[in-house]
């Protein structure tokens, strides 16, 4: 008799996953969920410390929000917003343009994340093309950023292991500096930053002719390479930046946005106006697929024509169920004050992550709000890159499957350096801070000693 992880190992083809990477052992299989914590097929608990993919933000079975879902469906399960509008979807945008900053008044929702991304590209461009400026197709992002998975939001992603095998993508997307202190040639040295991150922004835009540029997407913290906190003053130079060549400034906050900095938006954590913000993942803490654009009604005003259209959509975007579900859940953000707990206990929970600092395969701690990376070096005096293999045992030969014994799901990613990724849902406490602090310590320094004896030293 076949088992779920045998059934899983043969028919279901998991994403960004190994599939050969299961041989000596069984596909895990998740089977519930309950606040911060998930069970496996054999009741085994985990703490779900990356929330699902940095969404679960209110945590596992929510009985409200399954409450949700299952009354808008008796009521309206589907109905597209093609020409047609329905109670969720309005009453959502209403809600997220008056938590939104400045004039993004106008919510596009998309099924995902990636799709935002591509929805906002597309926009950008049309936006252009309806003033008059034909040339302003390229878009700029970060060197090592992730910005998803389609043609257009691929082109965008800066990490090219997972661009080259479908190249050729999407021309005119250009890359800039990002603002990476602990490895910055520029002023990791120095006393405070010198804001050449952001300076190069401006080089790339006169390089590649202003007039040819139509936006600049940026994540408020940057997830790849491990949550790279912007350093003071960087966001206020980048929309100096966008303004001086009239360029749209679209933040990614598919990650940031809902609560994962202790606000309902990012760029509200960092004090910066985007044209647009992107989002996805924690408007419905994961318990439906939605994503959207927050646009701006400098943006819209082209569109407002009777003639002109937004030639961009989804079938399932502004799904009703998933609307439903939203805003169910942004009753818990405001009942529970989610941003106000996360605001609270974000120092605790990264003064005991600093503390891992002892630890000599520890090399930076960084980050904000609920969203920390540990990078890891061969050596903290000289800060030292690993090899391919010495990264390859260290993350996946070793302390991947470590930590999942002990009972902590978190990310070990070689997508740039090699870090170790925290998101927890957004309702953790004391309890759970400590929990991935003992559980790293343990693995940490136990590797530690291993790599030191793998190297003879």
């Amino acid at each position: 008799m076949t088992t779920l992880s045998d059934d899983a190992l043969r028919h279901l083809w998991m994403h960004f996953t190994r599939l050969g990477g299961f041989a000596q052992g069984e596909v895990p299989v998740i089977a519930r969920g309950e606040g911060c914590y998930v069970y496996d097929q054999h009741g085994k608990r985990y703490l779900d410390g990356l929330s699902g993919l940095f969404t679960v933000q209110v945590g596992h079975g929510r009985k409200e929000l399954a409450d949700a879902a299952a009354r808008q469906s008796e009521t309206l399960g589907y109905f597209p917003v093609w020409s047609f509008a329905h109670e969720p979807a309005i009453t959502l945008a209403t809600r997220l343009a008056e938590y939104a900053p400045g004039d993004l008044n106008r919510v596009f929702f998309t099924p995902t994340g990636g799709d935002a991304v591509e929805t906002a590209i597309k926009l950008a461009r049309q936006y252009w093309k309806l003033r008059g400026q034909h040339s302003r197709t390229k878009v700029i992002s970060r060197y090592l950023a992730y910005h998803g998975t389609s043609m257009g939001a691929l082109s965008l992603t800066g990490v090219p292991s997972i661009k080259t095998p479908f190249e050729p993508l999407m021309p005119g997307a250009i890359k800039v500096q990002t603002p990476y202190r602990y490895r910055c040639h520029d002023c990791m040295n120095l006393g405070a930053c010198t804001l050449r991150c952001a300076d190069d922004l401006a080089l790339r835009i006169e390089m590649e002719g202003p007039d040819s540029v139509a936006a600049v997407f940026m994540e408020p913290v940057q997830n790849t390479g491990g949550a790279f906190t912007p350093p003071e003053g960087y966001w206020q130079r980048v929309r100096e930046i966008c303004d001086e060549y009239d360029v749209l400034l679209v933040s990614d906050e598919v990650i940031a946005a809902f609560g994962r900095f202790g606000h309902m938006f990012g760029s509200q954590r960092y004090g910066y106006q985007p044209d647009m913000i992107t989002f996805a993942k924690g408007v419905t803490s994961g318990y439906a697929a939605l994503g959207g654009v927050m646009i701006s009604d400098r943006l819209a005003e082209p569109f407002l024509n009777d003639t002109t259209a937004f030639l961009q959509g989804q079938t399932f975007g502004a799904h009703p169920v998933s609307c439903a579900v939203a805003n169910a859940n942004l009753d818990i953000f405001e009942r529970e004050d989610i941003c106000g707990h996360v605001l609270a206990n974000e120092g605790r929970f990264k003064s005991l992550i600093e503390g891992l600092r002892d630890i000599p395969l520890v090399g930076d701690v960084r980050g904000d709000g609920y969203f920390l990376a540990i990078e890891l070096v061969p050596d903290q005096a000289t800060r030292g890159l690993f090899t391919d293999d010495q990264a390859e045992w260290l993350l996946r030969g070793y302390l991947s499957p470590r930590l999942y014994e002990a009972g902590l799901i978190c990310r070990a990613d070689d997508r740039g350096e090699p870090v170790i990724t925290l998101s927890p849902p957004l309702i953790a406490g004391e309890e759970e801070f400590a929990f991935i602090e003992r559980t790293l310590r343990t693995a940490l320094t136990d590797a530690s000693v291993e790599f030191a004896r793998r190297e003879g030293r």
